[in-house]
């Protein structure tokens, strides 16, 4: 048997000035560590806050890592989700061409996060 395929999954998140900003993120990561022991977890960002995605990919694949999955931390497809991610995964997957990259949809599209969010907003009553 052949040794198992490393996989990383990036958190790809909007980025802003403030460096609070990415502590939920950070804590988000923490998490998925420790859940899934031997994961390979990192954060990238769009915008405004390093490491970017082309960075993150560069370091994971460097590591060993033969897939990618990249997970948008945003709460709708808008026009970053939309229009920027997708060119940014495809110049990845021109990149590294015998690397599979998934690119999943938004959190905030899943049911079940929203049924999470709605749990915490009605605990707030």
């Amino acid at each position: 048997m052949g040794e198992p395929t490393l996989k990383a999954l990036i958190i790809f998140a909007h980025g802003a000035r403030d460096p609070r900003w990415a502590e939920p993120f950070q804590r988000l990561q923490s998490a998925l560590e420790q859940q899934a022991s031997g994961l390979c977890v990192r954060l990238a960002f769009l915008e405004l806050m390093t490491p970017d995605l082309a960075s993150v990919a560069e370091e994971v694949i460097g590591l060993g890592a033969q897939q990618l999955v990249i997970v948008p931390a945003f709460l709708g497809q808008g026009g970053h989700v939309r229009r920027d991610l997708p060119e940014l995964v495809q110049a990845l997957r021109q990149r590294w061409l015998n690397v599979p990259i998934h690119l999943a949809q938004a959190v905030g599209e899943d049911p079940e996060v929203l049924q999470a969010i709605a749990g915490y907003c009605l605990r707030q009553l």
